[in-house]
């Protein structure tokens, strides 16, 4: 697996992770929620340069010019709920791109710290041959991402799985590392160095599903 881990260069990405961690700031959910699409921004920019480009000509009012176009076929899929302002961001730069939505959650059978990853919902178009944009905005034990994954394989093949985060843990990292393709690239804004014994991302910055839409039942 490629890692991208676009703060460690310095930009105004900076101040966007700064406002979605300052726990005054972020109550403001709808400025949590574009500074989340803004880092989605931010991320597609950089992994677009990435992509397969096929040269093209484009006639004006004055004559043709070449350009070069990207060539993948894309499909965009976000874990509902948190996944919804980052897909928003992608998609801001990747028009053209299909559109998948996926739920998983963390259920605790004990009603204790202990939690496995339920799947029931996946609407897609074909995967098949097109490269797949999996979006969850907090990489933290990275058990959703595989489960996801897992999941969405008897749906099809896809030619190339890019995952795009916002922030995740490194044990995270670590962990989906062991379970996607080589050739699986990882887009991420920042990378916390643990997890708490509730397998939240210290620093982190909380649950980002509440603070986009509200704290749920």
């Amino acid at each position: 697996m490629t890692i991208h881990h676009l703060a460690k260069h310095n930009s105004v990405l900076n101040t966007f992770l700064q406002e979605i961690r300052d726990h005054k700031i972020q109550q403001d959910s709808m400025r949590f929620r574009r500074n989340i699409e803004r880092i989605g921004e931010i991320l597609s920019y950089e992994m677009s340069k990435e992509l397969s480009y096929a040269s093209k000509e484009i006639t004006t009012v004055l004559g043709t010019k070449q350009a070069d176009l990207i060539d993948d076929s894309l499909v965009i899929c976000s874990i509902l709920r948190a996944g919804l302002p980052l897909h928003r961001g992608i998609l801001n730069y990747f028009d053209a791109a299909e559109n998948a939505f996926i739920s998983a959650y963390r259920y605790h059978p004990n009603n204790d710290d202990e939690f496995e990853i339920k799947v029931e919902y996946f609407a897609s178009p074909s995967i098949d041959g097109k490269t797949l944009i999996l979006a969850d905005p907090m990489l933290a034990t990275g058990q959703s991402l595989v489960s996801v994954y897992e999941a969405i394989q008897k749906f099809g093949t896809p030619k190339k799985i890019v995952l795009v985060s916002v922030i995740g843990a490194q044990e995270g990292i670590d962990y989906i590392q062991n379970h996607f393709p080589e050739n699986t690239d990882l887009w991420i804004a920042d990378v916390d160095d643990t997890l708490n014994e509730k397998g939240y991302i210290v620093p982190g910055l909380g649950d980002a599903g509440d603070l986009s839409f509200g704290s749920k039942l």
